[in-house]
């Protein structure tokens, strides 16, 4: 049983990291596109215009926390190099921003209806589809949603704590980008808290409207 046990790991950790390099490269490269497409070349210039995960890579978030939490059983989690922004290049500082800063999450979320389009179509085209192909497709749904979702939360180094101050420029909301380090740990309590208990409740929430509209749920 064991072994069967570490089988299904080891397959699980398999499906999640090409589902991962896709998901934080389209992230990346849909900053570094809108950016450069409203003037900032910064990202095009250090080499982040691409869909190369390698470019995108964090040698913590994107290596070493992945085979961390596969070998400690933990739930798998990383992240990627955020591409680097100068607002001041925009021609429309706060606006322009706020859209670049959204496209990362806008990304993922046309991601995950294009695997969900793909998760259906095999779905439906039989029974004696691949249980693997399947579990493949759904992951990537399941993971651009929730990379939709996360990052839209308003604490740094997440995007929404950028929308937020381009939205609401304020002593407030730029006290809250000045947060730092402080704003990564405040999501690790956020993780450990009842309130992640809502997030993922959120989550479930579109997985389950999304079934219900492809005629699943």
């Amino acid at each position: 049983m064991s072994g069967i046990h570490i089988s299904d790991k080891l397959i699980s950790f398999l499906t999640f990291l090409p589902i991962f390099f896709i998901s934080i490269s389209v992230h990346e490269f849909a900053h570094a596109f809108i950016a450069n497409m409203f003037g900032d070349d910064t990202a095009k210039n250090m080499g982040r215009l691409t869909l190369n995960p390698f470019k995108h890579a964090d040698l913590i978030g994107t290596y070493i926390m992945p085979l961390a939490s596969f070998a400690s059983g933990f739930a798998l989690i990383g992240w990627a190099k955020p591409v680097p922004v100068k607002r001041s290049n925009f021609k429309d500082p706060y606006k322009d921003d706020a859209i670049v800063s959204f496209a990362g999450p806008a990304s993922n979320f046309i991601l995950a209806i294009l695997f969900f389009i793909a998760f259906v179509t095999v779905l439906k085209g039989g029974p004696e589809q691949s249980k693997y192909l399947i579990n493949f497709l759904w992951y990537g749904v399941f993971l651009n949603i929730f990379l939709f979702a996360f990052n839209l939360i308003p604490l740094p180094p997440l995007d929404g704590s950028y929308i937020l101050f381009d939205l609401f420029p304020n002593k407030y909301t730029a006290q809250i980008l000045r947060l730092g380090i402080y704003g990564s740990i405040l999501l690790m309590f956020l993780i450990y808290s009842p309130l992640w208990g809502y997030f993922m409740n959120f989550i479930n929430l579109i997985l389950s409207l999304l079934l219900k509209i492809a005629g699943l749920g």
